[in-house]
């Protein structure tokens, strides 16, 4: 016959075992979203590359607005020919601090187009 101070052992063990399983699924989901974001961020980089290169600033950042996470920043830098897009943009609208997500691309300017400000 069990003692009496061990009536309720299971149940307890059984607590700790499922906030084990329901923060190894927060963390798992976290990593889902922040890949998720960082790809969003690249695209968003791309496109907007691309639009700047034929001119089309305020395209860009449409589309930036569009295809990345809430609250991405774009940023533009111009070295002759060449220009440099980022996309910034905090992981998770900012629940998980320290983690940015961002994303980099490189065009030409087309034939035509003077400067990246569009």
């Amino acid at each position: 016959m069990r003692a009496r101070s061990d009536r309720g052992a299971v149940t307890v063990e059984a607590a700790i075992a499922l906030c084990g399983l329901m923060a190894m699924f927060g963390l798992v989901l976290s990593g889902i979203l922040v890949v998720t974001g960082e790809i969003r961020c690249a695209d968003a980089a791309r496109e907007a590359a691309r639009l700047v290169a034929r001119g089309q600033r305020p395209l860009a950042d449409q589309a930036v607005k569009e295809l990345a996470p809430d609250g991405a920043r774009l940023s533009v830098a111009a070295e002759g020919d060449a220009i440099t897009v980022e996309v910034r943009a905090e992981a998770i609208g900012g629940l998980l601090p320290g983690i940015e997500l961002n994303g980099r691309a490189y065009a030409v300017l087309e034939p035509g187009v003077s400067d990246a400000s569009g």
